[in-house]
């Protein structure tokens, strides 16, 4: 996500950065580089316009031509536009009524069924009682999908055969409401096009049900195209948000930087993976750090605490304390790593740790085979590494499908980690919190 913009951007101030003295001329070169890095990432070009005036405005000033550090006035000063471009705050979920109805709207294949589920398993973790509502008649897969969703999180999905998707909607909504659930999200059709008959569909699903929130599911691998996408939505249902999806991919940001501006209504939340706990609350803040290589380590311990085993991490501390550190926490901590997602979507919220993700790939095997090794000894092995012998080594290498010489550089980085946290348990003690105790 955004590795092209961020890669250019740092270019940019690198140079701005390495000069003890800016003139308007060095500031205007500048911004025009910032100009083509935008245009680049597909952000539609009326918001690079409006943004490089803005930035253009405050650059070109005393407050940066006479300060000591230019090159981070600078970098300041684009920082904060784009956090402004993208809104600013953090804008959440409006659920005022009980149920409070959320009704989901997009294209086909932009991801709605996957974020209803994601959605409703925020909502749930947070102490809500949420029920699906699957309102998409014209794609059966649609409707298997978002049961076989709902079964595995364990919230009711809630479907009617032979009856309209307002009807489903309704009925569905006075449901949950007889049965004490208090939020109703509705899955509704999509097409491949914008077309009529969809849009009368939900202006009537939307008087059926009085939704309190009338999300977009938007494809961030679109760019510039689900900006126009979000302001025909908004022209014919209003919307009250955005969930942009796919943000893991490839995606160049011109969505994420462009939406709030041309429409007016906020980005509420981005999907950052297929897994249905991948959906994150949109900081634009926090994004334009990440943009600007800065990091977002705020998220990474918001997501640190959500997912992490607290119990796991409490009895960590208490084996550091005992200095009785052993392979079986380095593989419970690996697996606890491992539950925060990719190494690349970590590395992405680590401010200062860009030059490292060239190298994502081959630390996402290496962890595969540590956990693989890991796995492949017996308890008693994990429980005391000093019986691993030779032939043992040979046993866990067959089973892990690795090399011998594979195994002994787990081990070796195992002893190495032991007096790493072995020094740390002394310094911080107990009580840490779990993103703590993996020493980030």
């Amino acid at each position: 996500m955004f590795d092209s913009l961020t890669s250019k951007l740092n270019a940019v101030f690198s140079r701005l950065r390495g000069k003890g003295k800016l003139t308007e001329e060095d500031v205007a070169l500048g911004l025009r580089e910032i100009r083509l890095a935008l245009l680049e990432a597909d952000v539609n070009y009326k918001v690079v316009k409006d943004l490089m005036g803005q930035i253009r405005e405050r650059a070109i000033g005393e407050e940066v031509l006479e300060s000591l550090t230019p090159g981070q006035q600078v970098v300041k000063i684009v920082r904060d536009e784009l956090a402004a471009l993208m809104g600013e705050e953090n804008v959440g979920l409006v659920l005022d009524h009980r149920p409070a109805v959320i009704m989901l709207v997009g294209l086909q294949g932009s991801g709605k069924t996957t974020s209803a589920a994601k959605l409703a398993l925020k909502l749930k973790k947070e102490g809500r009682k949420p029920v699906l509502i699957a309102a998409d008649i014209y794609r059966p897969a649609a409707i298997d999908q978002l049961m076989a969703l709902g079964k595995d999180l364990e919230i009711p999905v809630r479907f009617e055969e032979r009856r309209t998707p307002p009807q489903i909607a309704a009925s569905a909504r006075d449901w949950a409401r007889e049965n004490l659930y208090d939020v109703a999200i509705i899955d509704t059709a999509g097409r491949l096009q914008i077309d009529e008959a969809m849009m009368d569909e939900l202006q009537e699903i939307k008087a059926a049900v009085s939704p309190d929130e009338i999300l977009l599911v938007a494809d961030a691998m679109t760019g510039q195209e689900a900006v126009n996408i979000a302001s025909v939505f908004d022209e014919k249902i209003t919307l009250s948000g955005v969930i942009l999806t796919k943000l893991d991919g490839d995606a160049r940001g011109g969505a994420a930087l462009s939406i709030r501006h041309i429409t007016g209504r906020p980005i509420k939340f981005v999907g950052v993976g297929e897994k249905t706990t991948e959906i994150e609350p949109f900081h634009p803040g926090r994004m334009a750090d990440r943009i600007l290589g800065m990091g977002d380590v705020l998220s990474l311990i918001e997501q640190a605490e959500a997912t992490l085993d607290k119990k796991k991490a409490e009895e960590l501390a208490s084996h550091i304390k005992k200095n009785q550190f052993t392979l079986q926490d380095f593989l419970e901590q690996l697996e606890e790593m491992r539950k925060l997602g990719p190494l690349s979507h970590i590395l992405d919220k680590i401010p200062g740790t860009g030059k490292f993700k060239g190298d994502a790939a081959v630390d996402e095997t290496e962890m595969d085979h540590a956990l693989a090794i890991l796995r492949s000894m017996t308890l008693e092995e994990r429980l005391k590494p000093s019986i691993i012998g030779g032939s043992r080594k040979k046993r866990i290498a067959r089973g892990s499908g690795t090399k011998v010489r594979d195994v002994n550089r787990i081990l070796s980085r195992f002893k190495e980690s032991k007096k790493v946290i072995k020094l740390m348990g002394k310094q911080r003690g107990k009580g840490r919190s779990p993103i703590d105790l993996l020493g980030m």
